[in-house]
């Protein structure tokens, strides 16, 4: 849905909160500060000419999500269509209802790319600078930054550097900049990957293309299930829709917990159970070569497969897995390792993404420059020692939502107590000397997280300077823990930060 550029020149550029990024994790910190803070006023600042994100960018064919929507919907909003795994479309249909429903629209500064972000103590406001489509610079300010501006690079894809690429006579396509006119009808198809993007083209284009090949150098694990839940459906006709909604929802997130922890705890028996899946699926198309990873479930990503359309597609010969290494593109194709050849008109590198912290803003705070991989998560949502500001990381074993949400929520619960206690600064203060014991969180093998693993923001062994992967948990500590819990300090401008029960019997004392 296009919307025009809503203007930036008009003299209200002072707001308490500044959102940046229209997709999931704007949209829902917009809804729930608005839901629980109302009165606060705020802009979500996007980059694009339309909202949507991650959903609005990446149009290749079959695009859809790769957890069910029950989860990845925001708690707020029930999802209502039938179908529990979603297309891009659908997806984006259920954020535009909820920006409208809500009259947020207004609120949304299109084709405003961020570019530094400044805070400043002295004046409690970060300075935020944003560039326009046609190069011209705007200056807004805020008491609270929001970064829902994701986790991989919007500008440039991950490049695998496949030697001889110049010499291919066909078409390259990376997923993330997929071509509007591309005609893959009657033509042979190579997908270099096997994650979620490439599981997802692979049926999708077999559907008009002569042939497909995904490429794969380390094969993943799959797991069939229907795109219709027959559960959430069921209970839709004879529950309202809210409620038939949270109850999905609730078993859902229970079984993705148990799920991961399965996989984590009886590795061997998730690897039979998937084995067994695939096999009943593919019959003797099954190949052990091509659907048995080096590593366990959950090491890297479970791949989620609706309706089986992978194992469809091989079975009825318009795709196939070859695994093996690239040993060169040439002019009319692939040239393996193994010596052998793949014939392409087409080749599509579903090589991952690169990683981007921060959204590749520029932030400090009092002149200084914010190394985000020097910094602790705070509570999943804010950092070390950086005042009046959070970011959305989603979870790698759960749907990104949960954690908006969660996220969202406690945001909401800090500016409350901000504005309960007249502080206009709120800091996770670490000490210097302070003894953390660092943990790897992101002890995932999948090569995204890998390549920039050593620019990412650092995690302790224990909450809150953590980035937990547990929902049920974080959930409950995001709700229960005091927000004065003597780490998160509060203070006015001009002050130095010190504990909120302090600040609050100082303001007392005063009144």
């Amino acid at each position: 849905m296009n919307a025009a550029v809503s203007p930036i020149t008009r003299a209200d550029t002072d707001f308490d909160m500044l959102i940046v990024g229209a997709g999931i994790s704007g949209i829902g910190m917009a809804v729930h500060l608005q839901r629980n803070n109302p009165g606060k006023r705020f802009a979500l600042l996007e980059r694009r000419q339309n909202l949507g994100g991650t959903w609005d960018l990446f149009r290749y064919p079959g695009i859809r999500s790769d957890s069910d929507m029950h989860t990845l919907g925001f708690v707020f909003e029930p999802w209502k269509h039938e179908k529990s795994i979603a297309d891009g479309p659908a997806i984006l249909d259920y954020l535009n209802k909820i920006v409208d429903d809500r009259g947020l629209r207004g609120n949304i500064r299109f084709g405003q790319k961020v570019v530094s972000a400044a805070w400043d103590t002295e004046t409690a406001r970060w300075t935020v600078t944003t560039e326009g489509d046609d190069g011209s610079h705007s200056v807004l300010t805020a008491n609270f930054l929001f970064l829902g501006s994701g986790y991989y690079d919007y500008d440039q894809p991950y490049d695998a550097q496949f030697p001889g690429r110049e010499k291919f006579g066909g078409q390259i396509v990376h997923p993330q900049f997929w071509p509007e006119d591309l005609d893959y009808a009657g033509k042979r198809v190579v997908v270099i990957g096997s994650g979620a993007t490439a599981a997802t083209i692979v049926p999708a284009m077999a559907r008009e293309a002569a042939h497909v090949t995904m490429l794969q150098r380390t094969p993943t694990w799959y797991a069939a299930r229907p795109a219709k839940d027959k559960f959430a459906n069921t209970l839709r006709k004879f529950l309202p829709e809210t409620w038939a909604y949270a109850i999905t929802r609730k078993k859902n997130v229970f079984m993705q917990d148990i799920t991961f922890k399965t996989a984590r705890n009886k590795p061997q028996k998730v690897k039979d159970a998937l084995t067994k899946m695939a096999k009943e699926h593919l019959g003797d198309r099954y190949d052990p070569v091509a659907f048995t990873p080096p590593y366990n479930p959950w090491e890297q990503r479970l791949c989620l497969i609706p309706d089986a359309d992978l194992f469809e597609a091989i079975k009825a010969d318009k795709a196939e897995i070859v695994t093996d290494h690239i040993e060169t593109f040439d002019k009319t194709g692939i040239a393996l390792k193994s010596g052998k050849h793949i014939d392409a008109d087409i080749i599509v590198t579903a090589t991952g993404l690169k990683l981007a912290v921060a959204g590749k803003i520029a932030i400090s705070v009092d002149g200084e420059e914010v190394r985000f991989n020097e910094r602790y998560y705070y509570r999943n949502a804010m950092f070390s020692n950086v005042p009046n500001f959070a970011v959305v990381f989603g979870y790698l074993n759960a749907s990104w939502t949960l954690r908006t949400d969660i996220v969202a929520q406690y945001v909401c619960r800090v500016i409350a107590h901000m504005d309960k206690v007249g502080a206009e600064i709120a800091t996770p203060v670490m000490a210097n000397d302070a003894k953390i014991e660092d943990d790897n969180i992101f002890d995932f093998s999948s090569g995204y997280i890998q390549r920039s693993i050593h620019e990412l923001p650092k995690s302790a062994k224990n909450l809150p300077w953590r980035l937990n992967q547990e929902y049920v948990r974080d959930k409950k500590d995001m709700r229960s823990a005091p927000i004065d819990d003597g780490i998160l300090t509060f203070s006015k401008a001009h002050a130095v930060a010190r504990p909120a029960a302090a600040a609050e019997s100082e303001l007392e004392a005063a009144e």
